[in-house]
């Protein structure tokens, strides 16, 4: 018998794939779409605050295929309008990875109800949001596809002076599992991975306050924190038919941390 000419390899190519990844302006989401595109992937690159350009530069630059937007995801029609835009460029989205996520740090008596709602707008409703609009797509067309959220240890654990962050995280851990259930027999995966503690804007106070810092690292196995390019075999995974009996999931990439 000949050897197949495909390899398992083979499976975790993205070519002929459109992704979406929100918040990718800096930090995860950047390092996602770039290793989205180097596995073959053409690239909408998703900036809150600004369009994220550089990102989708630095692709082009690399020889890939990629575009910058920009749309307010606290609002409730960013969902919409970022969807409408990226449809408008690329036809169709077969991969959205819902990174798009923002921290508000304070005492839970202190807390706002318009802080609160802003965090779980971004990092819920809009996951929600998007979500259902790219499934509805990809059911239109018949066609198969992959959506990872952005979860975090937060998911899991309470955290301290953030509790519209770990609200909005469980959400996003439940909401994957919840997803799953409903678009499994239309071909269409949803998963998420959970973040440990990475070197991000985020975790910038986190990192600067010598006795966090320290207690975080003894906390962690591999006792370091993550940079950005340790997600990017569990995002291209994924995002990829080598994932495609795997659903429902929330893949920590912690550093051990889970574990301990």
């Amino acid at each position: 018998m000949m050897p197949s000419s495909n390899t398992v390899l083979d499976l975790f190519r993205l070519d002929d794939k459109v992704a979406l990844v929100t918040g990718s302006a800096s930090g995860l989401g950047a390092a996602i779409a770039t290793a989205l595109s180097q596995a073959g992937a053409s690239v909408a690159c998703h900036g809150n605050r600004r369009a994220a350009t550089d990102t989708a530069e630095a692709i082009g630059s690399a020889g890939g295929t990629a575009a910058a937007f920009r749309a307010d995801l606290s609002s409730t029609d960013g969902a919409e309008e970022l969807f409408r835009q990226v449809r408008g460029r690329f036809g169709q989205v077969d991969i959205l990875i819902n990174n798009a996520g923002t921290i508000h740090r304070a005492a839970a008596e202190d807390t706002l109800l318009e802080d609160w709602q802003k965090i779980l707008q971004i990092n819920l409703t809009s996951v929600f949001q998007l979500s259902q609009l790219v499934a509805r797509d990809m059911m239109a067309r018949n066609a198969p596809g992959k959506i990872v959220n952005i979860a975090s240890l937060l998911s899991f654990q309470g955290g301290i002076r953030v509790p519209s962050y770990a609200a909005s995280k469980g959400g996003v851990a439940q909401l994957t599992k919840a997803l799953a259930n409903e678009w499994a027999p239309k071909g269409i995966q949803v998963n998420a991975i959970a973040p440990g503690y990475f070197r991000t804007e985020n975790t910038s106070a986190l990192q600067a306050d010598e006795t966090r810092n320290r207690q975080i690292l003894e906390r962690i196995p591999a006792n370091r924190w993550g940079d950005p390019q340790d997600l990017a075999g569990a995002a291209v995974f994924l995002s990829s038919r080598a994932s495609d009996y795997v659903t429902g999931t929330v893949l920590t990439v912690d550093g051990g941390w889970m574990g301990r």
